[in-house]
């Protein structure tokens, strides 16, 4: 009796061991081929070499869709299971990089803002094109009708970007289209709590421009991604990347990410467990200082103020198994 009570207490353990073990890891791209837009460009061959990697490394290329229905079903992910998603729709990712999606046979998640599309913009695909690379494991997630900063909007307007879009979606693509779960990414990566709060009033999961791995704590309105531009794309950079876990995270403060007068800002984490060798640094990847207040609780701040209009703070650590912890925050400096 006592071995068998043993044997079901290790089996637990073991099955708890390997679901907190879980995760994946969203890439993020903008334009393809386009090299005077540097900062969101990626090159035609960084981005073949990084599908070259995963195919032949057997990794499980998904939409982002089903990774954030096991996440919220807190279903076991199998390992080795990544997102390929595209910002905008611009015509060069049709032209230039989703031909090789398609040769690759990889799925992949394509954000849409709904007005350039309906306007007929020449940089911008076409719904015709979008029902096409349909059939070729491509999915539509909502980008708001207007691609405008959503701080600066009131309640109804949010409302109206993220429902009209919607509709424009499924008038267009299908009744289904960015259904169970409802996705939606933030326009130029921004968002503060008041959007966050309308967004899952609304059962949406907020889509991020900040980096790290996704996992089962990961806050469902600020699901992270990591940007390959061609500064960041080099095969170095995106083997590192797809080496992430989720921090441990059980809480962060502030809640709110808006920057008034508090500059720089002290971020406050509270962590299941006090993870050796941490770095934090801002944005333009200078060293910021991090201090253990407590077994479990960092404490991180800037020396010298954030600039407008955008920062982060981005922390890593080592982890056991020759991986990285990662975790990005926003801050909007007003």
């Amino acid at each position: 009796m006592k071995f068998k009570k043993s044997l079901f207490i290790s089996l637990i353990l073991y099955a708890s061991t390997l679901f907190a073990d879980s995760w994946a890891v969203a890439f993020m791209y903008h334009r393809f081929n386009e090299t005077k837009y540097p900062s969101t460009n990626i090159k035609i061959e960084q981005f073949k070499k990084q599908l070259e990697y995963l195919k032949a490394n057997d990794y499980n290329v998904w939409h982002l869709s089903k990774i954030i229905s096991y996440i919220k079903a807190k279903k076991e992910l199998p390992p080795k299971t990544v997102a390929l998603t595209i910002d905008d729709a611009y015509i060069s990712f049709y032209e230039d990089g989703y031909p090789h999606l398609k040769e690759m046979g990889f799925a992949f998640s394509l954000m849409v803002s709904t007005n350039p599309v309906d306007a007929k913009s020449k940089n911008y695909m076409s719904w015709s094109q979008m029902r096409e690379i349909k059939k070729h494991k491509a999915e539509f997630i909502n980008h708001s009708v207007m691609h405008h900063y959503l701080i600066q909007k009131d309640k109804k307007e949010i409302r109206d970007e993220i429902l009209k879009a919607q509709r424009r979606l499924q008038e267009e693509l299908g009744d289904s289209t960015n259904e169970n779960p409802r996705l939606f990414s933030y326009p130029f990566g921004e968002y503060d709590e008041r959007v966050e709060n309308i967004l899952e009033e609304l059962d949406f999961v907020g889509i991020t421009q900040t980096s790290g791995a996704i996992g089962f704590d990961t806050d469902l309105r600020k699901i992270p991604r990591f940007p390959m531009a061609e500064a960041y794309a080099s095969m170095d950079s995106f083997i590192t990347k797809l080496n992430t876990k989720p921090m441990p995270i059980v809480s962060v403060l502030p809640k709110n990410n808006i920057i008034k007068n508090n500059n720089p800002p002290k971020l406050t984490l509270t962590l299941k467990e006090q993870l050796p060798n941490m770095q934090c640094f801002i944005s333009s990847g200078k060293k910021i200082n991090h201090t253990w207040v407590s077994q479990t609780e960092l404490e991180v701040s800037a020396d010298k103020e954030l600039k407008k209009p955008r920062d982060k703070y981005t922390c890593t650590a080592p982890t056991r198994d020759n991986k990285w912890y990662w975790y990005s925050h926003l801050w909007i400096i007003e």
